[in-house]
């Protein structure tokens, strides 16, 4: 598996995974419908979406728009879409805005899921996290999703603490992860 730029020749895969449910990158595309519609009808504007680092906002799961962060996105790649990654900063801070839970989210399409795409995938995306000048990032992860807490923990992740996400998000109960960078 290797993390490639979104790009259309990767399209048509990327839109069967939507075809089959795959919505983890809702929030860079206006909501899952809005994604199936750029990838069957303009997959250079979808790519272009996914890619931008335009100000502007986002929508947030309950429809709240707010300030979209600065953002590097992959897709893993196995031959197929097998999911996607991405960093988001606030520039000139290492803190995150409330409504973002984490510095790095990712994402495994079902049928690949249990290969080690996602350990393989945050391994690939810490490097690019350094390179754009964090000294470390925290990652989230739901309190009883084992398999993404060996993810991060596979990664030199340190539990930090737990906390209930704020409504806006679910008001799940959560766990907060640290990984630091080289040098920290």
């Amino acid at each position: 598996m290797e993390l490639v730029v979104p790009a259309t020749e990767y399209v048509p895969s990327y839109l069967a995974a939507l075809e089959q449910g795959w919505a983890f990158d809702a929030f860079f595309t206006g909501g899952a419908a809005n994604a199936l519609d750029l990838a069957r009808n303009s997959p250079e504007l979808l790519v272009e979406t996914l890619l931008s680092k335009a100000v502007g906002t986002v929508g947030l799961p309950n429809g709240d728009p707010v300030p979209r962060l600065p953002s590097t996105m992959r897709w893993m790649w196995d031959g197929e879409f097998a999911g996607s990654i991405n960093v988001r900063w606030q520039l000139g801070s290492t803190h995150l805005p409330a409504y973002v839970l984490g510095h790095i989210g990712y994402g495994v399409v079902d049928a690949r899921q249990g290969r080690g795409y996602a350990t393989s995938a945050l391994s690939q995306m810490l490097p690019i996290a350094w390179d754009s000048g964090l000294p470390c990032v925290e990652l989230t992860t739901v309190f009883d999703n084992v398999a993404s807490q060996r993810v991060i923990i596979n990664n030199g992740g340190v539990f930090v603490e737990e906390f209930i996400a704020p409504p806006e998000q679910g008001s799940h109960q959560m766990l907060r992860w640290r990984i630091d960078g080289p040098g920290n």
